[in-house]
């Protein structure tokens, strides 16, 4: 079970989307909406790095 007190992702190279505390940590983190968040994760992968660049396009 997932330790819901957590602030910060489980993993600092991958997003998960289907974590509300990683989705609220990314957003902060990248300043962007959910949706936004999502359709980078969508179409650029799981990893930070690459979710990041796609996010700067």
């Amino acid at each position: 079970m997932d330790d819901k007190t957590k602030k910060g992702p489980k993993d600092a190279s991958r997003i998960d989307i289907n974590e509300d505390y990683e989705v609220q940590y990314w957003k902060e983190r990248f300043e962007v909406s959910k949706e936004e968040l999502e359709r980078a994760v969508k179409k650029a992968g799981v990893l930070v790095k690459d979710v990041e660049k796609e996010l700067k396009k």
